[in-house]
């Protein structure tokens, strides 16, 4: 759940009168200097739309073709970050250790987690109508477990380097805290997708067991961290300007959590016994119900500080990637309670919903193109503007 603050550095590279001719000693591929990990926001905020698109509980004509297309376009996305990312640990990794040892930028490491598992659901729920079910099961399998191992390994190593490596000082809980422990609840929603393909009896009920222990450490981590965000807003007023958008960070667990009760209650039925099944069908109700009343309440007062901060001169950055998957995770979240409830309600809800992230996905998109072709995005980043003032 990009995206979103930019690695604040103090290497920018001076302008000068005239063009400079390449040093022997600079470093190879500058341009890839500043790929931070939060571009692999941008993959994940392009899968949903596809993911999300297909999960709708409405049959809408030629959607199921555009979500194609769209999973095409997050595929060929995530192969370009990898390699990018690649390039930049291989030609700059004095900046690949910083990002590490800065709070506002390892907690982005969670992003890569879930970029692979957002890919790989896509490829099993859209993806296949291309490349065949079997292609679609083997290749989720192997982004799902890499995406997992990284997700559980990033919701150890970053709380670890805040608590050990970095000195982060009282009331400056942010958002982006949640990324690394969110990723293990998206494999607690996905693999679901894969439970079906195991073999019936043991290994079917250890995976599905293993989604909902997932499921506790991320929600459990997250009910640690929400207070502190929201005791940080309350004491030190708003977000600075670039970093607003990554309040819609807090609807990912949100959303994510009630679409993976949804999706393990629909395979648990087969997988584990009766009693156990009928609870968990249960239990996709009366959990998702109150916290998707939470995310739609959490989501008007995002929006509302948003709003605020476009009015104070909000420029673009990554961390417009923010508005996109989480907001996915709703719309799927919404669609599993229509699945469950039947009630028409959630189903014009997660279209709501839909409506909201395909336009927010359509702007972050566009936006980013220019800044990439312009070279914005890939200059060294700037200091985030402050908030205005509370009585604004």
């Amino acid at each position: 759940m990009a995206i979103f603050s930019q690695p604040r550095q103090s290497d920018a590279p001076q302008p000068t009168g005239r063009s400079a001719a390449p040093r022997p000693d600079a470093p190879p591929l500058p341009r890839l200097r500043h790929i931070g990990p939060n571009w692999y926001a941008s993959v994940m905020g392009t899968s949903i739309v596809a993911s999300a698109g297909v999960a709708l509980p409405v049959s809408v004509p030629g959607l199921r073709g555009a979500c194609t297309v769209v999973w095409a376009l997050a595929t060929v996305m995530l192969a370009g970050v990898l390699v990018a990312r690649a390039g930049h640990w291989a030609a700059h990794r004095d900046q690949a250790r910083r990002h590490l040892l800065d709070p506002a930028v390892a907690p982005f490491y969670g992003c890569l987690s879930m970029a692979l598992l957002a890919v790989g659901g896509s490829t099993m729920v859209v993806g296949r109508d291309v490349v065949g079910h079997g292609a679609a099961v083997a290749l989720d399998a192997v982004l799902y477990t890499a995406g997992t191992v990284i997700g559980l390994a990033a919701a150890v190593a970053v709380p670890y380097l805040m608590v050990a490596r970095h000195r982060i000082e009282a009331g400056t809980a942010s958002p982006v805290w949640l990324l690394p422990v969110v990723a293990p609840m998206v494999s607690a929603a996905l693999g679901p997708l894969l439970i079906p393909e195991l073999p019936a009896g043991q290994w079917r009920q250890a995976a599905l067991l293993a989604c909902y222990a997932m499921f506790g450490l991320s929600l459990l981590a997250t009910l640690v961290m929400l207070p502190l965000i929201f005791a940080r807003l309350v004491h030190q007023g708003p977000l600075p300007l670039a970093l607003t958008p990554t309040l819609f960070l807090v609807l990912g667990p949100l959303g994510q959590s009630t679409t993976a009760v949804g999706q393990l209650a629909d395979v648990a039925e087969g997988t584990v016994p009766a009693p156990y099944a009928a609870g968990f069908e249960a239990f996709a109700v009366l959990y998702g119900v109150p916290v998707m009343g939470f995310a739609l309440m959490w989501l008007a007062l995002a929006s509302a500080l948003v709003v605020r901060a476009m009015r104070g001169g909000m420029p673009f950055a990554m961390t417009w990637w923010g508005f996109t998957f989480p907001v996915g995770t709703c719309v799927t979240g919404a669609a599993g309670l229509a699945r469950h409830t039947g009630l028409d309600a959630y189903t014009w809800l997660a279209v709501a919903l839909y409506v909201l992230l395909v336009t927010a996905w359509a702007v972050a998109g566009a936006r980013t193109l220019r800044g990439l072709l312009s070279g914005a995005l890939l200059a060294a980043p700037q200091a985030p503007a402050p908030a205005t003032a509370r009585t604004t």
